[in-house]
């Protein structure tokens, strides 16, 4: 895909008027980056709809210039003038805590690196101090720590050169034994953990790494890295079971999905399991159970939806639990369709709700403006909701008191 370029405003008239003055004389440097600038932007839209990798969202994006979605810069363009009173309502300025500062990592900070005690050369615990020579000296509760950071590959290598010797008689071949810590297998566990967490906690693609590796001289190819994850994952199912029974017991879900490039689809596997019809999509959705005291997320691969996966989660619930609340966009392929002994409460997204009648404030500005500054100040209690470290239960009361009345002027 081509870089779009960068954005120029250019109205349908400007861009007409530098074509007839074309016509009767070369373009000044400005024009031409303009001219230049709208035949590549047209170039660029074409490719995207001959592969169908735009929507109409995508395109508007690309070429309305972004603007803010406040609600007082939305009503201004909308033409309608917003008093002071409208500025931060229910919220005290100056109350802000400052950010925490970005200084630098201290020694504390780098919990996964190798610590060595180092023992000084000439003193101990209890010897006479040699420069006042009369004090004693004593250990201090915190050392002096130096922190040095060196590179290494992400899988690194060992080679055990183990002596041989053969009888010159009788032709037998003895081998020295390998350290206790050398193991049988070629590919330490630690090697599986650290290519699942490139590939599937950073994004890290197996061919990308295969170079990096390459390029260390521990080769390290992208069919093994996926052979050592397939059989990795095998010992790794029943803890993925029992993530999938837990996280099925939470009180809140939230569950999305994203498309997923794949080179090859196998038509027969290609059925979607409700409707029969071939599904040629392949889509990674990522739901999270929230419960008390922990959080789970599950990523899923594969032909079904989010809504899809998470009833598939749901099955595993224990039947005497109160129907738990499900957070997500109003998308239909997010909603499970439940068998009936299963109940769910259906969240939608408000801010995708709001950002509808951001919109279309222009074509109906007095009625989005009441729901705009309804939406403030529900979004206003919730940061004073937050700020002061409520529980969802104290949440819903407080939201009851101060965000319910505006909805009802």
């Amino acid at each position: 895909m081509k870089p779009a370029s960068p954005h120029l405003d250019v109205s349908i008239e400007e861009l007409q008027a530098l074509l007839e003055r074309a016509r009767q004389e070369p373009l000044q440097p400005d024009g031409y980056e303009k001219l230049k600038a709208a035949v590549h932007t047209l170039g660029h839209i074409a490719e995207l709809l001959e592969n169908r990798e735009a929507t109409l969202d995508t395109l508007r994006r690309m070429l309305c210039q972004s603007s803010s979605e406040k609600t007082d810069e939305v009503l201004k363009r909308a033409g309608i003038e917003v008093s002071e009173k409208h500025h931060e309502p229910n919220r005290q300025r100056g109350s802000e805590t400052p950010a925490p500062g970005h200084g630098r990592n201290g020694a504390a900070a780098f919990r996964g690196a190798n610590k060595v005690q180092v023992r000084h050369a000439s003193l101990a615990a209890g010897d006479r101090c040699p420069d006042c020579e009369r004090g004693k000296v004593y250990a201090q509760a915190a050392p002096h720590r130096l922190l040095r950071l060196k590179g290494q590959a992400p899988i690194d290598g060992t080679v055990y050169e183990l002596e041989s010797l053969r009888c010159n008689l009788c032709g037998k071949i003895f081998t020295a034994a390998a350290p206790e810590e050398v193991g049988a297998q070629k590919y330490d566990a630690t090697a599986a953990s650290m290519i699942a967490l490139l590939r599937y906690g950073s994004g890290f693609p197996w061919n990308r790494l295969e170079r990096l590796q390459q390029g260390l001289d521990i080769p390290l190819p992208a069919a093994t890295q996926c052979q050592i994850m397939a059989e990795t994952a095998v010992p790794l199912g029943p803890a993925h079971e029992e993530l999938i029974r837990q996280a099925a017991q939470g009180g809140l879900f939230h569950n999305d999905d994203t498309s997923m490039r794949v080179l090859a689809l196998n038509k027969a596997q290609a059925r979607a399991a409700d409707s029969g019809r071939e599904r040629t999509g392949v889509f990674t959705s990522g739901i999270i159970s929230l419960a008390p005291g922990k959080d789970i997320a599950l990523f899923f691969t594969g032909r079904q939806h989010a809504g899809e996966n998470l009833r598939d989660v749901l099955k595993r619930r224990l039947a005497e639990l109160n129907a738990p609340i499900q957070m997500c966009d109003a998308l239909s392929r997010n909603l499970p369709k439940l068998p009936k002994e299963l109940e769910i409460i259906v969240a939608h997204c408000l801010a995708h709700s709001r950002r509808r009648f951001v919109e279309v404030t222009p074509n109906f500005p007095e009625q989005c403006r009441f729901v705009l500054e309804s939406f403030r100040e529900v979004y206003v209690t919730d940061a004073r909701a937050r700020e002061q470290n409520m529980t969802a239960e104290q949440r819903l009361a407080f939201h009851q008191t101060h965000s319910a009345p505006c909805w009802k002027n």
